[in-house]
């Protein structure tokens, strides 16, 4: 019987899906069957029940990197005192209370606060050390104005006042803007803006970049004036100080280099902003140029220069007292 010679057609040919593989093979700690797969299940459950890794968890449940926190007790009594915004109370477990912690505890139920209590382990993390005393304050972030509506609160303050007759109460109505170029230290910022508020600033203007923010620490300095007084953060301090100027406004830089003493520049009872630089450097070159006069601080030879906060409240009551000064 003749048969054809050369290859014949195999199952391959024939039945291609009998050869699909199953893929690869499963990890033995995935196979459900395979002793790795039980041990891995027994770790899990040590690690579950680990105490450290458990605080671990519930830290992270109502903390996050980007808090403010407030920690100790003469801190967060502090901050309480003075209406810090704050969102939640972290208490030790089985704390020894004294006067401090229950006039805490106290406050931060007036002020609705949530109170969470948790153990060492859990309070060391969420306050990042171990020096918190058993207390920790949440502190909420702070709402910054646009610096539209710095200039719109202002000018409609100033607009009310136009039908009064006593020019003196007109002037002194008139904005009045303190801008910081360059001040990095929250305690400087806080002083700031407690002295603004005292003599009667509209607000107070920062930079996003290379300047102090309003945390808990610049919050308590302002012995709660930063509840009352607007602070707006502009990209860019030398088109915001032009974009102003357009408007009517004048800026005055404070320099030890200035040709003018503060409260003598002429512009102290016009709508103004005072331009204040840091305590090393000072103005930069392009808030310098913007400003119309730079003014001065007669000081002592034996100072080299006043720290920001102090030039801002000596400032600040110089252009107070010239706009009192005004006749009618």
């Amino acid at each position: 019987m003749a048969t054809k010679k050369g290859p014949t057609k195999g199952s391959g040919g024939k039945h291609r899906n009998a050869l699909k593989g199953k893929g690869p093979t499963p990890r033995a700690e995935d196979r459900v069957y395979h002793k790795a797969y039980k041990a891995k299940k027994a770790a899990d459950r040590r690690k579950a029940a680990d105490p450290r890794i458990a605080a671990r968890r519930r830290v992270a449940k109502f903390t996050s990197d980007s808090d403010d926190l407030v920690i100790g007790r003469n801190a967060v009594l502090e901050a309480l005192k003075v209406g810090v915004p704050s969102s939640q109370l972290y208490i030790a477990s089985r704390l020894e209370h004294d006067d401090r912690t229950r006039d805490i505890v106290r406050l931060a139920g007036i002020q609705g606060l949530n109170l969470l209590e948790a153990d060492r382990l859990e309070m060391d993390r969420i306050a990042r050390s171990g020096n918190h005393q058993g207390v920790v304050l949440k502190v909420q972030p702070y709402q910054y104005s646009s610096l539209q509506e710095l200039v719109n609160r202002a000018e409609k303050k100033a607009d009310s006042l136009k039908g009064v007759k006593s020019l003196k109460t007109q002037v002194a109505a008139r904005p009045l803007f303190i801008a910081l170029d360059g001040v990095t230290d929250p305690q400087n910022l806080g002083a700031v803006i407690r002295s603004a508020a005292a003599f009667g600033a509209s607000g107070v203007i920062l930079p996003e970049r290379r300047s102090a923010s309003v945390t808990a620490a610049a919050w308590k300095v302002s012995a709660g004036a930063a509840a009352h007084l607007p602070v707006a953060r502009v990209v860019n301090l030398t088109k915001a100080i032009e974009s102003l100027q357009e408007r009517g406004y004048y800026a005055v830089g404070l320099d030890g280099g200035g040709d003018k003493e503060v409260g003598q520049t002429g512009f102290e009872t016009d709508p103004l902003i005072v331009v204040l630089g840091s305590e090393g450097k000072g103005l930069s070159r392009l808030v310098r140029e913007a400003c119309d006069s730079i003014a001065g601080i007669p000081i002592s030879g034996m100072v080299e220069s006043l720290n920001a906060s102090v030039a801002a409240g000596i400032s600040l009551y110089a252009v107070a007292r010239a706009r009192r000064e005004v006749q009618g």
